[in-house]
């Protein structure tokens, strides 16, 4: 069988013998009656627990809409100008709109990102700022004692309008809802408390309810307040399938169901060989983003086997602490023995990477250089077939193959925590 995977801005190329090939990966067949900007006034129309955003919003108030920065796959320039309109019905001024991207622990971005990212017309009718960590407002701690640092200008806002999308997330559960704030605007010692819960068995991609991240997470968002939602689920092709808007957990929650019913994937047994792609650009921009693939490629592989990570990762590694790790690190699992005594944020992918690499061999389809790519303790390929075919070599010729052509989005169902 013949696969394009998603690389950067194209694809590569595999062809896995229908011997050898188990299982595929895709979305479950889920129907949709609207899709794009229509799904998005739909649910702007009829949110869960919480009134209208019309009705919610006063002209005179200054309104901070927290959205996605260059990272993450959410089409703003189709989330926002439906959003802007319910807010112009409502009387409030575009001079009394901020759009603040959550940039966590990312990088700064360029205007010229900005603007694609929002859409021309956006981007000259609405002031677009990056969030900046480094002046916040203290709200206090939560009861697991995350401090609660809050970018000044979403923290100062009268309201605080959230928009995301809903994928899985390796530790988080799941991606949207609260993370806009937590982490999307927090500082980083903030983030870093949180996140350090992530060794926890019950912090796992597709759980809620237990999670001592999220709880965490939602903990300390109740403490800013966030007055409405919007968040998308986007198909295997980028393209909006879903939309829900209103309360920051139960629309959320509903969010996640769907979720479920699109890329929840039970499989029956796991494979020796598992290719992965995170299907390409943004999400495979660098290894730190990458990574989520991996995480999830993880409960398909068997003990002993190989998986295959197809990104492109020609921004190089993608944050500076996650590198000093995987490039300073003396072995793989020292990073394991590291994180649990001296956890950092950046570091704590390196640990997840080299908890995979205790169980399965991960050779990396990338632009990366090889000699760098093995000092990370990963082995390099700069062509997926060639990957593949090394790893029949190595599994044998009759090793069990599953292709994960969406592996960021799509959870294999296997002997896994849920």
């Amino acid at each position: 069988m013949e696969f394009d995977l998603g690389f950067g801005a194209g694809t590569q190329k595999l062809t896995v013998p229908d011997e050898n090939l188990v299982c595929v990966l895709l979305p479950n067949p889920v129907s949709h009656q609207l899709t794009g900007q229509e799904e998005v006034v739909r649910a702007l129309q009829h949110p869960i627990g919480a009134p209208r955003l019309k009705q919610i919003v006063r002209p005179g108030e200054k309104i901070v809409i927290v959205t996605s920065d260059v990272t993450r796959p959410l089409p703003s320039h189709l989330v926002l100008p439906p959003l802007l309109d319910e807010l112009c019905d409502a009387g409030v001024s575009q001079e009394d709109i901020t759009v603040v991207f959550a940039l966590g622990s990312h990088r700064k971005q360029t205007p010229e990102e900005m603007k694609k990212l929002v859409g021309e017309r956006v981007f000259a009718e609405i002031k677009c700022i990056d969030g900046d960590d480094s002046d916040c407002v203290h709200y206090g701690e939560t009861s697991r004692g995350t401090p609660v640092d809050i970018v000044r200008t979403v923290a100062e806002a009268d309201r605080r309008i959230c928009l995301g999308n809903i994928e899985y997330h390796y530790f988080a559960g799941y991606s949207g809802g609260a993370k806009a704030i937590m982490p999307g605007v927090s500082t980083r010692a903030a983030i870093q408390s949180n996140h350090s819960r992530m060794v926890e068995a019950a912090a796992a991609a597709g759980r809620l309810e237990g999670n001592p991240v999220r709880e965490d997470i939602e903990e300390a968002v109740a403490m800013v307040g966030v007055d409405f939602i919007v968040n998308v689920v986007l198909d295997e092709h980028k393209k909006i399938v879903h939309a829900v808007a209103g309360d920051v957990v139960q629309a959320h929650r509903e969010g996640c169901r769907y979720l479920d019913r699109l890329y929840g994937k039970p499989i029956a047994e796991r494979a020796d060989i598992v290719v992965v792609s995170q299907g390409g650009a943004p999400k495979d921009l660098n290894l730190y983003q990458t990574q989520k693939a991996l995480d999830n490629a993880k409960h398909a592989v068997k003990k002993g086997g190989v998986i295959i990570l197809v990104g492109s990762c020609k921004e190089g590694l993608g944050e500076h602490t996650f590198e000093d790790w995987m490039t300073h690190s003396p072995s793989a699992h020292s990073m394991i023995e590291r994180i649990r005594t001296d956890f950092q944020l950046g570091g704590h992918k390196a640990a997840a990477i080299a908890m995979v690499l205790e169980d399965a061999d991960i050779y990396l389809v990338s632009e990366l250089d090889p000699a760098f790519v093995e000092r990370i303790f990963l082995t390099p390929f700069s062509n997926v077939q060639a990957a593949f075919d090394a790893a029949l070599k190595r599994c044998g010729e009759d090793a069990s193959v599953l292709v994960m052509p969406y592996g960021g989005s799509t959870l294999p169902l296997s002997q896994r925590v849920r």
